[in-house]
């Protein structure tokens, strides 16, 4: 039910899965800017809230409670999103039930998530691989688009279908894993985001073209 929820995860949940958690977010009210340029920023906020849950996970909980890190922040501050609220948190069977996408930063994770919880296999990619496998969709054959929080979850649910029909004709790609930037310089965390935001940008174009 609504609304659409996308479950990020990498390894420590402090780089990769939270920035891909807020870059989305920011994907998201992007379109509606478009869709709605005079709503006031707050009007937005809890609008794309109501369409959107985009939250993460680790699949280790050494860093649980902690903040992003910091050159993650950074990048999400810069791209105009903020960090406030973030906390890490270990991923658990419960919060991949809830997801109606889980995007993992390497096929480790996908594989990690899968092996939680099995009937998770069909809604479950590895970030590149997601973004790679989109533009083969016909976004024309899915449900209407609208903002409205049962249509962007509709139209979602049947995205994360399509792509997951598509990807049994494909091959996996290493090129599909995120580097960890963890421990690297803000020239990493950037190329890291910008993969990032490529994807979920496209993810935000299908859900509110």
């Amino acid at each position: 039910m609504p609304p659409f929820t996308v479950l990020h995860v990498c390894m420590g949940n402090i780089c990769r899965s939270p920035m891909a958690e807020r870059l989305l977010v920011i994907a998201m009210r992007e379109r509606l800017d478009r869709l709605s340029p005079v709503t006031a920023a707050p009007a937005r906020a809890a609008a794309v809230e109501e369409l959107l849950h985009s939250h993460s996970a680790g699949t280790g909980g050494w860093h649980a409670g902690e903040e992003m890190n910091p050159p993650a922040a950074r990048q999400v501050i810069a791209r105009g999103g903020d960090v406030d609220g973030f906390a890490a948190r270990k991923l658990r069977s419960d919060q991949i039930d809830a997801a109606d996408l889980v995007l993992t930063a390497t096929a480790d994770q996908q594989e990690y998530v899968v092996a939680l919880r099995p009937d998770a296999a069909a809604r479950t990619f590895v970030l590149g691989e997601f973004g790679r496998l989109l533009p083969a969709v016909d976004v024309a054959a899915l449900p209407p688009a609208s903002a409205t929080p049962d249509e962007v979850y509709a139209r979602g649910v049947a995205l994360v279908a399509a792509v997951a029909a598509v990807r049994a004709e494909a091959s996996p790609q290493p090129g599909d894993d995120l580097d960890d930037p963890w421990g690297r310089g803000d020239h990493t965390f950037a190329r890291v985001a910008d993969e990032i935001e490529e994807t979920v940008g496209a993810l935000g174009a299908a859900l509110l073209p």
